[in-house]
C-alpha cells in the first residue's frame, strides 16, 4: 500500500511537470491535478490534496477559471469546484498556437526593425579597451582600416608587442592605417611590412583626430578614446559602410 501511494505521488509530480508545458505554473498544475482526482470539492480539500497553501489555492483557481480549466457551482449555500476535461489543455494550446501564428508576421517585422538598429557596446578602462582590440581579431584573413591616434603610445606596449600584433599576424589580418606625420609614427611605419600593415601619413597640423577609429569585420566599427579611458563597438552595416567609404576617399587622395 505504501509503495502504491509513493508511486501515485511520483506519477503526479511527473504529470504536474508535463502539464506546466501547457501554460500552467507549478501551483496551478498541482491544484488542477488535485481537482481532477477529487471531483466536486471545496477549498480545504483542494489545499490538502495539492499541498498548496489555502490562500494560494484561491489565486490558482481564479487563474484556472480564466483558462477554462476550472468551474464552480453552488450547493446548499456552499461553493464547490471541479476540474474541466483535460481536453481543454489541448484546446488552449491550439488556440494559443493559432493566435501566435496570426501575430507572427507583425512580430517578425518588429524583429527585423530591431535588427536594423545599431548595436552599441561600451567598454571602460584598460582591460575594456583590450577587449575591443581582441574583438578586431575575430575575422581572420580580413582587413582592418584605421585612423591612429598619437595617444596610442601611452597604452600598454606589452599588450601590443607580445599579444595583439603577433596574433593579428598569425591570423593574417592586414591593416591599412592613416596616421599623423610625427616622429613616433615614423617609427611605426618602419615595421609596416613585417607587421602586415600599409600606412599613409597626414601632416600633423591637419590631423585633428584624437580618437582611434577601426573599421573591421562585416559590420563593425570600434572607437577608442585613450584619454577618456573608454571605447565602444558599433555593429551597423550602414555605419560600417559609410565610415569605410570615408576612409577609402581619404586613402585615395593621400600620396
Amino acid at each position: 500500500m505504501i509503495n502504491m501511494l509513493t508511486s501515485l505521488s511520483t506519477k503526479n509530480i511527473m504529470l504536474s511537470k508535463d502539464i506546466q508545458k501547457a501554460g500552467l505554473d507549478a501551483k496551478e498544475a498541482k491544484v488542477y491535478l488535485a481537482a481532477l482526482e477529487l471531483g466536486e470539492t471545496n477549498i480545504g480539500r483542494l489545499a490538502k490534496k495539492s499541498g498548496v497553501k489555502r490562500t494560494t489555492v484561491y489565486l490558482a483557481i481564479d487563474s484556472l477559471k480564466q483558462k477554462g480549466l476550472m468551474s464552480e457551482l453552488k450547493k446548499r449555500n456552499k461553493t464547490f469546484f471541479y476540474a474541466e476535461s483535460p481536453k481543454k489543455l489541448s484546446d488552449n494550446i491550439n488556440e494559443n498556437k493559432i493566435a501566435i501564428d496570426g501575430l507572427m508576421p507583425e512580430l517578425l517585422s518588429l524583429a527585423n526593425l530591431i535588427d536594423k538598429k545599431p548595436k552599441i557596446r561600451f567598454f571602460e578602462g584598460m582591460e575594456g579597451i583590450k577587449e575591443v582590440y581582441k574583438d578586431t581579431l575575430g575575422t581572420p584573413d580580413q582587413e582592418i582600416v584605421t585612423w591612429f591616434s598619437d595617444d596610442f603610445f601611452d597604452f600598454d606596449k606589452d599588450f601590443f608587442d607580445n599579444y595583439y600584433i603577433p596574433t593579428r599576424i598569425k591570423k593574417k589580418i592586414w591593416v591599412r592605417a592613416i596616421l599623423p606625420d610625427t616622429e613616433k609614427m615614423h617609427h611605426v611605419v618602419r615595421f609596416d611590412e613585417k607587421q602586415l600593415r600599409r600606412s599613409k601619413l597626414i601632416p600633423k597640423d591637419k590631423y585633428k583626430i584624437n580618437i582611434e577609429f577601426s573599421v573591421y569585420g562585416k559590420n563593425k566599427v570600434a572607437l577608442i578614446s585613450y584619454k577618456d579611458d573608454l571605447a565602444l563597438i558599433i555593429e551597423s552595416q550602414r555605419i560600417h559602410d559609410s565610415i569605410k567609404s570615408m576612409f577609402e576617399i581619404m586613402w585615395s587622395v593621400l600620396p
